[in-house]
């Protein structure tokens, strides 16, 4: 069996860490206390570091979670699919599991947007095409850039830096309303109700450019979609509903059926 020493330096993917022995072996079913214990082989590099062919700049939140049991990401962090998988690679199904956790943040985005039909021209009265200028985003800062990650445009917001702070100046950098319902599917978000209304175009004189037709009929539509987080778990040899992120809310569920009855479509109405 190999002795390492209380000091361990590491080369991970080019990028140099300096870390405890403890700390690499905090968790003993995972693949790094495999290798710092012995039990599997791990190769150096010319200068003598410990070498792992992994993601460097990501290794910095891995050895947060080892030191600390917890695992805080930046509010802007874009990477929680590649930090997950670097947990996955190196067993961690705790840090697997909170990122898991962050990634469904309950809480509630409005898509609004600002529009137009353009009519058919040369006798195609019937045809019409929907025009978008732009696609609103509004919501809690770090919900917002964790659905739309890349795709939101945060110029026109002015208080850069705070995360649980609510914007309704956010858009996006695409005017494909589909592509927006897509992102809020995907992340577990369900439409609760919408509205719109319409308006008729002024009779002033119109800018270069403008349609007379397309000028009479502009529209506002807003969406809200909801996303309620919960997981159906056994504790204390119950099935409990968790709900929340952060910090839990345990609910035996057999009170919550039962103490007033309710039935499958009333549950799937809250919860779901």
């Amino acid at each position: 069996m190999t002795d390492f020493p209380e000091i361990v330096e590491l080369n991970v993917g080019g990028v140099f860490y300096t870390t405890s022995l403890e700390t690499l072996t905090s968790q003993p079913d995972s693949h790094l206390a495999a290798f710092f214990n012995g039990r599997e082989s791990i190769t150096k590099d010319s200068k003598g570091r410990y070498f792992l062919d992994r993601d460097g700049v990501l290794f910095r939140y891995v050895l947060d979670y080892l030191r600390d049991g917890a695992i805080v990401l930046p509010d802007c962090f874009r990477e929680k699919d590649r930090l997950k998988r670097e947990a996955e690679k190196y067993g961690l199904l705790g840090l697997v599991e909170a990122i898991a956790e962050r990634t469904k943040q309950p809480g509630v985005i409005t898509l609004g947007y600002r529009g137009s039909f353009q009519f058919g021209k040369d006798g195609l009265a019937d045809v019409k095409f929907r025009k978008l200028s732009r696609i609103l985003v509004c919501g809690r800062v770090a919900l917002c850039r964790d659905v739309f990650g890349e795709t939101l445009n945060e110029s026109r917001d002015p208080d850069h830096g705070q995360s649980e702070r609510y914007t309704s100046r956010f858009f996006l950098k695409h005017s494909f309303l589909e592509q927006a319902f897509d992102n809020l599917i995907e992340q577990g978000f369900k439409l609760m109700g919408s509205c719109g209304s319409g308006t008729a175009g002024s009779a002033a004189e119109l800018k270069p450019g403008v349609d007379a037709e397309e000028n009479r009929w502009n529209h506002y539509n807003e969406f809200v979609f909801r996303s309620c987080v919960y997981n159906l778990i056994f504790k204390d040899g119950k099935l409990q509903l968790r709900l929340g992120s952060g910090s839990f809310e345990w609910i035996n569920i057999q009170h919550l059926l039962c103490q007033p009855p309710m039935d499958l479509n009333t549950f799937r109405n809250i919860f779901v």
